[in-house]
């Protein structure tokens, strides 16, 4: 099984592959480490702020490793922003049937009134560089785009609308493992 995990910056996509690592022993990939490993090891010009050219750049990577893992009947988990919202066409439904799609945002009145604890949890799980610049605007924008380009390609979108942990838990709940799987 494939758990694939996207959304905007600052959603908890993390904290998801986290909770699911912990919870089915999966290993996980973090596209975003994938990204500046590229990044600073030269192999790529993009920089962090080039979030279409890296969707484009890192997207054919990740694809084919999605499949090399299904074909290995391997379990994993890969979460990031770096996933297209029409991911689904480079795959047949042999592989299909080994994914499942997690797509996170945070309604406009969430981000609203609990605009400092977003912020305050943005370390939670993996130290960032901290800029300072992610402002409310930004989260809405972003968070508007995900959930629209994702609708619009008739993904299911788990909204956070009120609390946080109980989003989460329930899309925890759902249960990920794969019969025949490791």
């Amino acid at each position: 099984m494939v758990i694939m995990i996207t959304g905007a910056s600052h959603v908890g996509k993390t904290l998801l592959a986290q909770r699911l690592l912990e919870k089915y022993k999966y290993p996980y990939l973090s596209i975003d480490h994938l990204k500046m490993g590229l990044i600073r090891s030269g192999n790529t010009d993009l920089t962090p702020e080039d979030d279409d050219e890296l969707t484009e750049y890192l997207w054919p990577i990740v694809r084919e490793m999605i499949k090399t893992a299904i074909e290995n009947e391997q379990n994993l988990i890969v979460e990031g922003c770096y996933i297209p919202p029409d991911w689904r066409k480079d795959f047949d439904s042999s592989y299909l049937t080994s994914v499942s799609f997690i797509c996170l945002a945070m309604t406009e009145k969430y981000i609203e009134t609990h605009f400092d604890e977003i912020i305050g949890q943005e370390s939670k799980i993996e130290s960032r560089q901290i800029k300072g610049d992610c402002t409310i605007s930004d989260l809405k924008q972003w968070n508007r785009w995900f959930l629209e380009a994702f609708s619009n390609a008739d993904e299911k979108v788990s909204l956070i609308n009120e609390d946080f942990g109980e989003a989460i838990a329930e899309i925890m709940d759902r249960g990920f493992l794969c019969a025949g799987r490791k």
